[in-house]
């Protein structure tokens, strides 16, 4: 597993350091508890990745890792056969010594898109729901100063290792928890991340105040949500699935989420990207062999999904919390 020494160095002097007396003990008793029908593979997929000394990133334009050497031929299929038992893969895409990983999603298209409009220098950032961390290590190429991810999928974890492996120095930490099992954030973070999470929770105030509690006074919150068209009196709550997804639960319009934000304590509330999910963005592909959004929509009409709701649409808003 990750060894987090230099994580809770990093901690020390900062107000997250009472995290110091109960995150050890709660990730000693997480990985104890680890079980999952897939553990055994997704450990031995990461046995089978090679060792690569000196290896660096270039994290500008998405997520490429490369070796001053070119690897030989068993390091190559080592590398293939390691990373290939972790699938499937829904955020990416990264590219590691030639290894190109065509991920589910074009998650360097969001970022593209998103990033503008952000500042990361110097800031400490949590990223709730981060998936393999993809977005993590692009927060760290725009500058941030430390990037911690929780997210309580084990495979995500183990991808994100994966990665982490062949970037053993960078300030950029997975957690396997979810928000709710972290310790008191106690307000330590410059900038907080919610992308992907708001639909998935039944209180999406609660997860509002939730985020605001893990910033400091005057700081940032980026969130990405599925949302649909209409005035600050629409959301849409699905009768059983949306886009054959289960546990979506509120999409709001974006004017009723920018009231939802306000009325948890945000200000400065601003909308800076609303982009349709397209099947170019979000697909089947090698490294993700299962169904995707074109098998989640309906056929004869492509504006709807299969149960006849409107298609995905996506929203980025910022919001920032009261303060210095």
């Amino acid at each position: 597993m990750i060894d987090y020494t230099p994580l809770y160095q990093q901690l020390a002097d900062t107000p997250l350091s009472p995290w110091l007396t109960v995150l050890p003990n709660a990730l000693e008793k997480r990985f104890s508890d680890m079980n999952h029908g897939d553990l055994e593979r997704w450990q031995a997929a990461l046995q089978q990745l090679p060792s690569v000394a000196d290896s660096v990133a270039d994290l500008s334009q998405g997520v490429l890792i490369e070796a001053p050497q070119a690897l030989s031929d068993e390091q190559q299929a080592d590398l293939l056969a390691g990373l290939q038992g972790l699938h499937p893969w829904r955020k990416g895409p990264f590219t590691l010594f030639g290894t190109h990983i065509d991920c589910e999603w074009r998650s360097d298209w969001k970022w593209e898109r998103i990033a503008p409009h952000l500042d990361m220098k110097g800031r400490r950032v949590l990223d709730v729901g981060c998936g393999n961390g993809y977005y993590m290590w692009r927060m760290w190429q725009a500058g941030a100063h430390m990037v911690l991810g929780v997210d309580p999928n084990l495979l995500f974890y183990h991808q994100f290792m994966a990665v982490q492996r062949y970037l053993p120095g960078a300030p950029v930490w997975q957690l396997p928890f979810t928000l709710e099992e972290l310790p008191e954030p106690a307000g330590g973070f410059d900038t907080v991340f919610s992308m992907g999470v708001l639909y998935h929770r039944r209180s999406p105030v609660d997860h509002l105040l939730q985020l605001k509690a893990c910033l400091r006074p005057g700081g940032e919150l980026v969130i990405e949500t599925l949302v649909i068209e209409g005035d600050e009196n629409a959301c849409l709550l699905p009768e059983d699935r949306y886009a054959q997804m289960r546990n979506v639960w509120f999409l709001p319009s974006v004017a009723m989420l920018e009231r939802l934000l306000r009325r948890s304590g945000f200000q400065q509330v601003k909308c800076i990207d609303l982009t349709p999910t397209s099947t170019d963005e979000q697909r089947s592909t090698e490294w993700m062999r299962f169904q995707s959004l074109p098998e989640f929509l309906d056929p004869e009409n492509p504006a709807l999904t299969r149960e006849g709701y409107p298609a995905p649409l996506r929203a980025t808003l910022t919001a920032k919390k009261p303060g210095n």
